[in-house]
């Protein structure tokens, strides 16, 4: 490194990628802990929970928006000691054992120790016209788009819950709805399937996928891999995917971090990776499987920046030259 990388007034005790719960929860814990953070959040902060329709199980808050309660964890967030930056990390680093931070507009950052919380990203169908037609009839985001689709037929692809509670929303929104699943059964929350039964414009396809979208310039309609009452096309305006996500674990991936099979990263229970001075939380992380909520991001948030405020205490600021060593914890 050049001598101004180096200079300690230049490097960040924590740098966390990642602006939604899990992100800002570590944040606000950072703060609290008097560490000098930066908090990389996109330029859509907030995640998935910032897309989310209406949330009724976050201890506390009986019902909250998703986009509101993002922004209040922001404002607890915001302190002294930390900076929030509108960019994407588009590259990692471990430089003198030092962690380097690139960001997409090229700015340079550099850090102590690393948090990981930048979740998952939703899965495409992989259908030819998908990409061209995004923004003109397809959409990954209920909750952004489907005030867009007032008094139209749309589709919805899923089968699991974030698909249930998006069709609920939708329904007050569109004339009728095509719910499209390829499972026999829909899994849900029972609470959110009682209200998604009730809805009387909502048609349910089951066993069925979706093999091609129809529309030059906009959808027009989409066909499906089996008949269905007599056709295999159905005319639509809009198709909402929420087939589930996927972790955005490439970044973790260049640095060594250990990740399962399905590229979810590997935490012990104080979120520390095989990587020192690396630490993740949230969806992207392993730690709870299947089970992805605010409030368990927010709490594997809290214990990653817990983690990351030790290893500081321990090794004060020669930090830096202690993320060559291998942790004891991922010894085999």
């Amino acid at each position: 490194m050049s001598e101004h990388k180096t200079n300690i007034q230049n490097i960040f005790d924590t740098i966390i990628i990642g602006g939604g719960a899990a992100g800002l929860s570590a944040a606000i814990y950072a703060e609290r802990y008097l560490m000098k953070t930066l908090v990389l959040e996109g330029r859509e902060p907030g995640g998935e929970t910032a897309t989310a329709w209406i949330i009724e199980n976050y201890p506390g808050i009986p019902s909250i928006d998703g986009y509101d309660l993002i922004k209040a964890m922001k404002a607890q967030a915001e302190g002294p000691l930390t900076t929030f930056v509108s960019d994407y990390a588009s590259e990692v680093l471990l430089q003198d054992h030092c962690f380097t931070v690139k960001s997409e507009s090229g700015q340079d950052f550099w850090g102590k120790t690393i948090i990981f919380a930048h979740g998952s990203r939703r899965r495409r169908l992989g259908l030819p016209n998908e990409k061209r037609l995004l923004g003109h009839g397809v959409s990954y985001c209920i909750t952004c788009d489907a005030p867009l689709y007032k008094d139209k037929v749309v589709a919805i692809v899923g089968g699991g819950d974030a698909s249930v509670k998006g069709a609920c929303l939708a329904s007050q929104y569109s004339a009728k709805i095509y719910f499209i699943t390829r499972e026999k059964n829909i899994k849900a929350e029972p609470a959110n399937m009682e209200i998604f039964n009730k809805k009387n414009n909502i048609e349910i396809i089951y066993e069925t996928e979706v093999k091609e979208l129809l529309g030059k310039e906009y959808l027009s309609g989409i066909v499906l891999n089996r008949s269905y009452k007599g056709s295999e096309k159905l005319e639509v305006q809009g198709i909402f995917i929420e087939i589930g996500s996927e972790p955005n674990s490439s970044l973790p991936k260049s640095l060594g971090v250990k990740v399962d099979e399905s590229g979810y990263i590997e935490v012990d229970a104080m979120m520390r990776t095989s990587v020192h001075g690396v630490y993740a939380a949230g969806d992207i992380t392993n730690a709870t499987g299947s089970f992805k909520q605010d409030i368990v991001a927010a709490a594997q948030g809290a214990i990653a920046a817990t983690s990351a405020y030790r290893d500081l205490g321990l090794h004060g600021n020669q930090a830096c030259l202690h993320h060559a060593i291998i942790p004891k914890y991922f010894k085999s």
